[in-house]
C-alpha cells in the first residue's frame, strides 16, 4: 500500500517542486500553493460523479465530445474557475510567474489525487506510464492556463477578458486533443502521444522562460527606483 501511494504522489511532487523552484523572483507562500493544490484534488470526486452519471446515461460517449466536453472541458472549466475566484484576485498573485506556479499547483492536485484512485485500482505496474503521460500532461496544461491567466493580470498589450478566455480555451483544446488520441487511437496511441508530449514540454517551458523574462524585466524597472527613494 505504502509503495503504490509513494509511486502515486511522488511524480506530481516532483513536478510541483520544479516549478515552484523555477520562480527566481518571489516565490510563492508554501500554504497558499498547498491550499490550491488540495481545492484541485477535491475536483476529482464531483467530477468523476458526473462523467459517471453521463456515462450510464449514453450521453456525450462519440470520442470527440467524451474527450473536448465531459473529459476536457469539464476538468478544465473547474480547475479555471478555483484560478479565478480563488487565486486571481489574491494579494500573493503578484507576479506573471505566479500565475503559472497556481495553475500548476491547482492542475497537478487534481492529477495526484486521481493518480492514486488509478494506481490502487490498476496496480503499481502502471506507475511508470500515469507519470510520464497523464500526470505531466495535467502539470504542462496548467503552466499553459496560468501563464494566460498571468497575462490576463499584468500584461499591458492585451485584454484581460481575452487572456482569461484564452486561458480556458487553450486547455481545453490540448486536453481534449490528449484525450481524443487515447479515445481514437486505443491501440497505437503511443507513437502520437510522444512528439505531442514533447510539442507539449517544449511550449511548457517557452512559457516559463518568457514569465520569468518578463518578470525580469519588471524587476530591473522597479528595483532602481526603489533604491532611489531610500537613498533619499
Amino acid at each position: 500500500m505504502f509503495s503504490i501511494l509513494s509511486a502515486a504522489v511522488a511524480p506530481g511532487f516532483a513536478l510541483l517542486a520544479f516549478i515552484y523552484l523555477k520562480d527566481r523572483f518571489d516565490p510563492e507562500p508554501f500554504s497558499l500553493v498547498f491550499k490550491t493544490f488540495i481545492l484541485g484534488a477535491l475536483l476529482v470526486f464531483p467530477l468523476m460523479f458526473i462523467q459517471y452519471a453521463f456515462g450510464e446515461e449514453g450521453l456525450l460517449q462519440s470520442p470527440f465530445l467524451h474527450s473536448f466536453v465531459l473529459s476536457a472541458g469539464l476538468e478544465e472549466f473547474f480547475k479555471w474557475f478555483i484560478f479565478l475566484f480563488f487565486v486571481y484576485k489574491h494579494t500573493e498573485f503578484n507576479g506573471h510567474y505566479d500565475g503559472i506556479v497556481y495553475g500548476v499547483s491547482i492542475s497537478l492536485g487534481f492529477a495526484t489525487l486521481e493518480n492514486i484512485l488509478y494506481l490502487f485500482a490498476k496496480g503499481i505496474s502502471f506507475a511508470f506510464i500515469r507519470a510520464l503521460f497523464p500526470v505531466s500532461s495535467h502539470a504542462l496544461i496548467g503552466v499553459l492556463m496560468g501563464y494566460y491567466m498571468g497575462r490576463a493580470k499584468y500584461g499591458t498589450n492585451t485584454s484581460k477578458n481575452k487572456m482569461i478566455a484564452v486561458a480556458l480555451c487553450i486547455p481545453i483544446i490540448v486536453h481534449g486533443s490528449y484525450d481524443f488520441v487515447l479515445e481514437v487511437w486505443e491501440g497505437t496511441w503511443v507513437f502520437i502521444m510522444i512528439p505531442f508530449m514533447l510539442v507539449l514540454w517544449y511550449l511548457a517551458l517557452r512559457k516559463i522562460k518568457l514569465a520569468n523574462h518578463i518578470e525580469s524585466k519588471v524587476q530591473r524597472n522597479v528595483i532602481p527606483i526603489h533604491h532611489k527613494k531610500t537613498s533619499v
